[in-house]
């Protein structure tokens, strides 16, 4: 009896894989760093290539029990989600030795192994059922990419209500309920067997979940404090923005002031402390009712601007524990308005702390937003006399240049112009960063200003800008006008009294910097008189970091590596050489070379097992397979991770453009892949493959020199308003990018159903490896370029579809 394509089982499997790999980065970036999360997926995710291979290979023996192989495959993928990622946090991997420690890559290669299996048991069922049902293979395909759609927005909003762990317990269940879906579907014998045996497997996942923990890297810098005696966690809360961790001390109450002057008397009253994923801890203090407790918070740099003028209105851009709010209220500000992404950490201040914090947040002259800080300058309709960056991520994290991979769309040339746009005259800009040695983010951020100044027809930039520092921070004010010397004196004071010591202001003399924090030359001066001068391209060459500003199509404002400087660093790497590398990119290009490396051996072994066959049994080139399928699995991604970075800007919230761009990315494209099967059926391969390349060409070119004036121009409508807006612009282009892979599949399956497999295979691949090469490609040349890059790789698929040869001969 012929079997019914498992169209929902397929869905439920795809929806669960997605979930899972969004999960993973979750778990990975709470347990570890966000970077290395990005390496494991990508390389776990070879599981797609080697299940492509494992079909192509053992096709035959697979497909004489067809069914019981199916239905093993996704019990084996619900088993493993829960059981290989217990087993992989388990596994005492430290990134951090792993030049010197010849255990750790053999530790990371058991993470990478343990990671794949759950991705390459749900990908051989994807692929036996487009390899067997190859007449159906554009069906297939669309529940595939349906389900997958579903599962990317399901997980989202699963972990605003349950902890990550427990996520992964659902997945698991929704594993086994896609491997019951799928015995009904397939009419398995003894299938009310299979029901109860999945219940049993079931409870035993729940139970193995509810009696595990995460277990958190012990160089992160909430296991670190956790190591101090008294200290406990308090409370945890969980968003997909991130695990928040609430810590405090018996004994000795935290006390938190970074860069606070040595010449400070007095301390914070006492702290708590909330780190996100484990790291990027601010504070909540206490409040004492007495003003005088709080005067700390004007011995450190950002306390600035309020000795040059009296602000009325005050914008804090990151309001984290409130620290920039207290300061804000211990200078006497009349309205202050703060902005915090994270929902959760609102709630734990205005509510669980509000007592401790003294109502704080439910002050009437404090407004408190929830929102991103671009997104809410950009529709903000008030105009203030100061705006404060709040310093609120890790020094740890940042000097090791874990944040190097991080876009950021709030320290770009466009951003700071959005800002200053905000300043009242004679407003003040003021962004506060850890300072690093050699310097960095400092000095970047200075040349970012310059930029945006001389954008904005600012024919003097320097004449605008103040920068100073102390012994563990710097902070930059950028004036909306010139500063004037009666600001220049109160700034002197202001340094001199706190022993910080100032780097740039109009007619700085050489020998004024560089006094109480001594370096071994005046380098935050000499940097800026270079970026302000003649030779900044000179010097910009020669530097040992990488300063150019940071923009919109290139955000990637943590990125300061040099591959020329990569040797003299290694050559140093036994004398402290190497915490001076930017580790974060190099970690991104260690995991390209492997995912290369891995895909060719994925690519390549299924043609020895098939390299006796005769030629005639393989009537379509090899050549063309890995051309087309390989420059689609490329484009497809390059595409997608483009538009997610574009969207950031017009959403205002990285959580929302992941959901709603990949949702909508993945479901249209299932509906072009359910369009090109009704096309397949009437044999219109040749016109549809072009009509679709034309499509996505069209429609990308259309978006690249459009889109920014549709943002302009939607930018202040409400988010309700912007999430049907998002899904009809991305519509079109992924309706497109749907058809090309199911069309050659099922081109495949009439031609050559063997090849299948092979075909899904080096598309997996080059998947994977398009995930990382996108992102190393944004950085060295933007995301317009990457999408440029995207369409003709398209046209490259369209000029090797897959057809039938007219001889035997390769």
């Amino acid at each position: 009896m012929r079997l019914r394509p498992p169209f929902l089982s397929i869905a439920l499997l795809s929806a669960a894989m997605l979930a899972y790999e969004i999960l993973l980065m979750r778990l990975f970036s709470i347990i570890q760093w966000h970077h290395f999360a990005y390496m494991i997926i990508s390389l776990a995710l070879l599981g797609f290539g080697a299940s492509g291979t494992f079909v192509s290979i053992l096709q035959k023996s697979l497909f004489k029990h067809f069914s019981i192989a199916f239905l093993i495959n996704i019990g084996l993928f619900a088993v493993s989600s829960v059981g290989c990622f217990l087993l992989a946090q388990s596994i005492p991997f430290n990134p951090d030795e792993i030049l010197w420690d010849s255990q750790q890559p053999m530790r990371l290669l058991g993470i990478y192994l343990l990671l794949a299996l759950p991705f390459f048991f749900a990908a051989n069922a994807i692929a036996m059922a487009l390899t067997y049902f190859y007449d159906c293979v554009a069906r297939i395909y669309a529940f595939d990419l349906f389900g997958a759609g579903l599962g990317c927005l399901s997980v989202v909003a699963l972990l605003f209500v349950i902890m990550p762990l427990q996520a992964l317990a659902v997945i698991g269940c929704i594993g086994l309920l896609a491997t019951a879906v799928a015995a009904w579907e397939l009419n398995v014998t003894g299938r009310h067997w299979v029901f109860v045996a999945l219940a049993v497997i079931s409870v035993g996942l729940i139970m193995l979940d509810a009696r595990s923990e995460l277990q958190m890297s012990p160089y992160k810098e909430l296991s670190q404090m956790l190591r101090i005696s008294g200290t406990e966690i308090a409370s945890e809360h969980s968003s997909p923005l991130g695990l928040l961790s609430v810590l405090r001390s018996h004994t000795i109450p935290l006390r938190h002031a970074p860069g606070l002057s040595l010449n400070a008397s007095g301390e914070p009253p006492a702290q708590v402390g909330v780190f996100t994923d484990g790291g990027g801890m601010t504070a909540v203090t206490r409040e004492t009712g007495e003003p005088a407790d709080y005067a700390y918070l004007d011995q450190i740099t950002s306390a600035a601007p309020y000795h040059l003028f009296q602000p009325a209105h005050v914008l804090v851009l990151g309001a984290g524990g409130g620290s920039n709010i207290l300061q804000a209220r211990y200078h006497a500000v009349p309205q202050i308005d703060a902005v915090e992404l994270n929902p959760q950490l609102i709630k734990l201040l205005r509510e669980d702390y509000a007592d401790y914090t003294g109502d704080l947040l439910n002050t009437g002259n404090i407004r408190l937003h929830e929102g991103e800080a671009r997104g809410f300058v950009t529709g903000a309709r008030a105009q203030y006399d100061l705006i404060e960056v709040a310093l609120l991520d890790s020094f740890a994290a940042s000097s090791a240049g874990l944040y190097a991979l991080n876009e950021s769309y709030l320290y770009t040339v466009e951003a700071l112009q959005d800002i200053l746009k905000k300043l009242q005259p004679d407003g003040y800009l003021a962004i506060t960063r850890w300072i690093k040695l050699p310097p960095r983010d400092t000095l970047k951020l200075f040349a970012t200003a310059v930029d945006a100044l001389t954008s904005m027809d600012v024919e003097n930039p320097g004449q605008q800008l103040l920068f100073f520092r102390s012994w563990q921070t710097g902070t930059l004010l950028i004036k909306n006008g010139v500063v004037t010397e009666t600001e220049i004196v109160a700034l002197k004071k202001f340094v001199t009294d706190r022993s910080f010591d100032v780097a740039w202001y109009p007619g700085i003399e050489p020998g004024e910097a560089n006094r109480f924090n001594r370096l071994a030359e005046p380098y935050f001066f000499q940097a800026a008189e270079a970026i302000l001068g003649d030779e900044r391209a000179e010097f910009f060459e020669r530097y040992k970091f990488s300063l150019q500003p940071a923009t919109d199509n290139r955000p990637y404002f943590f990125h300061f590596f040099k591959w020329s400087v990569l040797p003299e660093i290694f050559s140093l790497r036994e004398k402290g050489g190497l915490p001076l590398l930017e580790g974060g990119y190099l970690v991104l290009v260690a995991t390209l070379v492997q995912a290369l490396v891995a895909s060719v051996i994925l690519i390549l072994l299924p043609l020895f097992f098939t390299s006796r066959e005769k030629r005639s049994s393989n009537p379509v080139s090899k050549s063309r397979v890995v051309i087309y399928f390989s420059s689609v699995g490329l484009a497809f991604l390059f595409i997608e991770i483009a538009f997610i970075q574009k969207f950031i800007l017009f959403l205002h919230h990285p959580l929302y453009a992941v959901a709603l761009v990949l949702t909508a990315f993945l479901i249209f494209a299932g509906l072009g892949s359910g369009v090109s099967w009704r096309l397949v059926k009437g044999g219109y391969y040749r016109h549809a493959i072009t009509v679709s390349v034309i499509g996505i060409v069209v429609s990308g070119l259309l978006y690249m020199l459009f889109i920014s004036s549709v943002f302009a121009q939607f930018q202040s409508l409400s988010l309700a308003a912007k999430i049907p807006l998002t899904l009809i612009m991305i519509a079109p282009l992924a309706f497109f990018m749907g058809m090309p892979f199911p069309l050659a599949l099922a081109k495949l399956g009439d031609i050559a159903p063997n090849m299948i497999p092979w075909a899904w295979a080096v598309n997996g691949c080059a998947s994977v490896v398009s995930a990382v090469l996108a992102t190393i490609l944004a950085i060295a040349i933007g995301f317009n370029a990457v999408i440029v890059l995207a369409l003709l790789l398209y046209g490259l698929a369209w000029s090797s579809f897959p057809e039938k040869r007219a001889t035997d001969i390769q």
